[in-house]
């Protein structure tokens, strides 16, 4: 019997040894960590739509399944119609709990302060906002700022620059709408009670805190997630357009003909705007500058108790908007054009992509909607 100790078989073979079976090239397979038979890179919670999409494409980021989109339209109109009763659910029981008086039955209002009652409904609206951040999140797996742009967020600069144009305009436009009544009613179409300096000034401090956010969720909810819901499977984007502009006014409800022909007129051009620019800014910068003005005039005549919108407008404020409309909306896209304002989703993430300053030669060339 020899001495010499039998071999170790589960030793590793030495250095340039022949190794057998040969392994396989790239076998096992490994991910980025390390870790065999991974799948790979995770795959990201959210996508964005392929670089060069216009704002009504932002939606086509390749996870827009028959289920997912579904999910997001039942959750966009459950949750615009739920969430509001809820906030005004909760304002009525804080209003009962202080002890506070409601409004009489068979109005349309519920508490007994008209102040009080216009910021809640203000409030409610407001919630349209989170609605379809969460579902363009949730269901479209894509950025919830897609809905405000094409860079992925509000461009507060071009904001500004909007607003700059709009409060001006609107101004005008309602300025005229009271001397044309004045000189067709004469005093009595500017018959009101004014409230006193200290009710006028925390009338328009509580509205005007508010307003931003009642127009905004208005525009995320009508000229930016039904644009973009439609535009995920349909080429062009009026559809989207038409039928978001018919639904806003409806929701305005019922008044005069000419209110409900002013709100839609209206929207067509914000929901063209809209396209033009790649983002909400300059709807949302005329839509808050047309509230504060209207808001303010109701709150200097002492009409917050009398119920009534933009439904009920008369004819010869439709006749001015046929005017003001497209004349705000041309001017908006040819500033712009002069600012190189995106259209489409640029090369570069969301986050670091910032107006230029000046029109790209793509862009330049891209033709107009």
């Amino acid at each position: 019997m020899s001495d010499t100790p039998p071999p170790n078989v589960w030793a590793a073979p030495p250095e340039g040894a022949p190794q057998w079976p040969a392994p396989a090239q790239g076998w096992p397979p490994t991910a980025p960590g390390g870790s065999p038979f991974a799948a790979g890179p995770p795959r990201p919670r959210t996508e964005t739509a392929p670089a060069g999409s216009a704002y009504h494409e932002q939606a086509r980021n390749g996870r827009q399944k028959a289920p997912q989109r579904i999910g997001e339209f039942l959750l966009v109109l459950v949750g615009n119609l739920a969430v509001p009763l809820v906030v005004i659910a909760f304002g009525a029981l804080a209003w009962y709990v202080l002890g506070l008086d409601f409004a009489p039955e068979g109005g349309d209002r519920i508490l007994g302060d008209p102040l009080a009652d216009e910021a809640l409904g203000l409030l409610s609206i407001a919630t349209g906002i989170p609605v379809v951040l969460l579902a363009a999140r949730w269901c479209g797996s894509r950025p919830g700022g897609t809905a405000a742009s094409v860079v992925g967020r509000l461009r507060w600069g071009w904001l500004a620059r909007c607003a700059a144009v709009a409060f001006p305009l609107i101004v005008l436009q309602m300025g005229g709408l009271a001397l044309w009544g004045y000189l067709s009613e004469g005093e009595e179409s500017l018959a009101g009670d004014f409230p006193g300096w200290s009710g006028f000034v925390l009338g328009l401090a509580v509205l005007w805190a508010l307003i931003p956010f009642q127009a905004a969720a208005e525009e995320f909810v009508f000229r930016g997630w039904l644009a973009q819901f439609f535009g995920g499977f349909l080429k062009s984007p009026w559809p989207g357009i038409v039928i978001a502009s018919a639904l806003f006014a409806v929701a305005h409800g019922f008044g005069e003909w000419s209110g409900f022909a002013l709100l839609f007129y209206s929207a067509l051009w914000w929901g063209w705007l809209t396209i033009r620019t790649g983002g909400l800014e300059a709807v949302i910068a005329v839509h808050v500058a047309n509230n504060m003005t209207a808001y303010a005039i109701t709150v200097a005549l002492g009409q917050l108790a009398e119920s009534g919108n933009a439904a009920d407008a008369p004819w010869q404020a439709l006749v001015l908007e046929l005017v003001a409309a497209p004349a705000y909306c041309l001017l908006i896209a040819k500033l712009a054009t002069a600012h190189g304002v995106r259209r489409r989703s640029p090369e570069e993430p969301a986050e670091r992509a910032e107006p230029t300053g000046r029109v790209e030669p793509a862009e330049r060339a891209e033709p107009a909607v």
